[in-house]
């Protein structure tokens, strides 16, 4: 697995370097587009104050995002960094285009990935077309992620189904309590 992570970091990676503006972009995409899934929740939530069926409903979805963020990125990927601490790319390959600093702890899984993917399966569990819109997000964020020299795609993917796992513990445990 280790030689087609490679293979596919460096192509992603290779777009490094290219153009100042790809660059930018690239950082914008590994930085701060995950961000505004936040964001988006968050104006989601607000814009349907007046409505009280989807206040609660994206009340609800808020909740249950947040609380599925914080599981995936302060409990599972902490707990999996603990007992598995995998060089990110830039410590082990030296030929490579580092564009955000960072510190040189542990890869595997992402917690970008599984925080923004939990966010995505929550929100996909209350509205299937933003949900889709979400994960679309979260997975051109872990692209630049790995574009920026931060992570292998494995991490990404592992961040993944990290926080669709956490999201679907707390829906299920949620809708457990609601019924």
């Amino acid at each position: 697995m280790h030689a087609i992570d490679t293979t596919i970091f460096r192509w992603f990676n290779s777009l490094v370097g290219i153009r100042s503006w790809i660059d930018a972009v690239i950082v914008f995409k590994s930085e701060y587009l995950g961000w505004s899934i936040v964001v988006i929740l968050f104006l989601l939530f607000l814009f349907e104050i007046k409505n009280e069926t989807l206040f609660r409903k994206n009340w609800n979805m808020g909740w249950e995002s947040l609380a599925s963020g914080i599981l995936s990125r302060l409990v599972f990927t902490e707990l999996i960094h603990f007992f598995w601490n995998r060089p990110r790319p830039f410590q082990i390959l030296h030929d490579m285009h580092q564009l955000v600093a960072h510190e040189s702890s542990g890869s595997f899984p992402s917690g970008h990935a599984a925080f923004f993917f939990a966010i995505a399966m929550s929100v996909f569990f209350y509205s299937r077309k933003w949900g889709i819109f979400f994960f679309i997000i979260a997975a051109y964020m872990g692209i630049g992620r790995i574009e920026a020299g931060l992570h292998w795609p494995s991490d990404i993917l592992g961040g993944a189904l990290v926080g669709i796992f956490s999201a679907w513990i707390i829906h299920a445990a949620c809708n457990k309590k609601r019924t």
